[in-house]
C-alpha cells in the first residue's frame, strides 16, 4: 500500500489550520443549542448527511467524482474512508452529543486538547516522517496545559447528575476517535483529496442515518433554532471542516493538524464573548500566551524554514 510523500507545514496549511481551528470553535456552542430539540445520535447524522450531500455534490461538479471502485489501491481507499466515516465524524459525532449532556462543556473542551498528546505516539510508530522528539513533545505538552489553563479546573468538578461518568468517558473516547481517524487518513493511499473527504462524508452519513432512526425515529417537531444550528453544524464544522483536514492531514501530517484542538477552546471563549456576551476568563492572554508558544516549539523547525528571509 503506497502512501502519499509528507511535506514540511506551508503557510498555506498554517492558513488552514487557523480557519478549521475557528470553524470548530462555534461547534460547541451549536451542539448545545442543537440538543434542546433533538437526541445525541439525530444530531450526528443530521450533521454528516447534509455533509455528504454537499461533499459528494462537489466532487462530481469538479469533475473528481468518488474514488474508483476498481483498480490499484481501490479497496484500501474505500476501506480508508470507511474507517475515516466511523472514527472522524459517526461515532465521535454521537459521543460528543451524548456526553454534552451531562458534562460541562469545559470538560468537553479539555478531552479534545488531549487528541494531540493522543496522536503523538501513534504517529511515531505508524507514519513515516512522524518522529516524536522532545522539542515536539514539550511543545504538545506545553499547549496541552495552556489549555487547562484557559479553561480552568472548574471543569473537573462534578456536576452530580446521572452518567457524567460514563459521559466522561464518552468524550475521551471521542478525543481518541479523532486520533485514530486522523492517523487512517494519512495512512490512505493516494487519491484526490476532494473524492477522500466526500467519500469519507458518505460512509459516515450511511453508518449515522440508520442508527438515528432505529434508535431515535424521526423527530416529531422540528424547532427553528435547534434545526438551524444543525445545518450550520453540517455545512462549517463538518462538511467544510472535513475537506479541510483532509488537506492538512495529506500534505502535513497528523500531527501537525492535531494542533487544531489546541485552538477550538481559545476560539470557542471569543465567540462565547462576542456573541453571547460571556466575559473572558482572567486567565485568557497568559493561556493564550502559552499555547502559541507551545505550537510554536512543537513546529520550531518548520517555522524556521518558512520564515527564513530570503537570500
Amino acid at each position: 500500500m503506497n502512501v502519499p510523500a509528507q511535506t514540511s507545514p506551508s503557510l498555506k496549511n498554517w492558513i488552514l489550520l487557523i480557519t478549521i481551528g475557528l470553524i470548530w470553535g462555534t461547534s460547541f456552542m451549536m451542539m448545545s443549542v442543537a440538543l434542546r430539540g433533538f437526541g445525541p445520535v439525530s444530531i450526528a447524522a443530521s450533521r454528516v448527511t447534509p455533509a455528504a450531500i454537499l461533499l459528494v455534490s462537489f466532487a462530481l461538479l469538479s469533475g473528481k467524482g468518488l474514488p474508483p471502485l476498481r483498480g490499484p489501491n481501490a479497496g484500501w481507499v474505500w476501506a480508508a474512508a470507511l474507517c475515516m466515516g466511523f472514527f472522524s465524524n459517526a461515532f465521535p459525532f454521537f459521543l460528543l452529543s451524548w456526553g454534552q449532556q451531562y458534562v460541562a462543556s469545559g470538560f468537553a473542551g479539555v478531552t479534545m486538547a488531549a487528541v494531540p498528546l493522543l496522536i503523538l505516539p501513534l504517529a511515531h510508530f505508524l507514519v513515516p516522517g512522524e518522529r516524536l522528539s522532545w522539542l515536539k513533545g514539550a511543545g504538545f505538552t506545553l499547549g496541552f496545559i495552556g489549555v487547562l489553563m484557559l479553561i480552568g479546573l472548574n471543569a473537573f468538578k462534578s456536576l452530580g447528575v446521572d452518567n457524567e461518568a460514563t459521559a466522561r468517558l464518552a468524550c475521551f473516547g471521542a478525543a481518541g476517535c479523532y486520533a485514530i481517524g486522523s492517523i487512517i487518513t494519512r495512512l490512505c493511499p493516494p487519491v484526490s483529496k476532494i473524492a477522500l473527504a466526500a467519500a469519507t462524508m458518505l460512509m459516515a452519513s450511511l453508518i449515522s442515518l440508520p442508527m438515528a432512526l432505529w434508535l431515535e425515529g424521526l423527530p416529531e417537531a422540528m424547532p427553528l433554532i435547534p434545526t438551524l444550528s444543525i445545518l450550520v453544524l453540517g455545512i462549517f464544522p463538518t462538511a467544510v471542516a472535513q475537506l479541510i483536514l483532509v488537506v492538512i492531514v495529506r500534505e502535513s501530517g497528523p500531527s501537525f493538524m492535531s494542533l487544531v484542538n489546541y485552538q477550538v477552546p481559545i476560539w470557542s471563549l471569543i465567540f462565547g464573548a462576542l456573541i453571547l456576551g460571556e466575559h473572558l476568563p482572567t486567565q485568557f492572554f497568559a493561556a493564550l500566551a502559552l499555547i502559541l508558544f507551545g505550537m510554536a516549539l512543537s513546529q520550531w523547525k518548520v517555522l524556521r524554514v518558512l520564515f527564513r528571509p530570503a537570500p
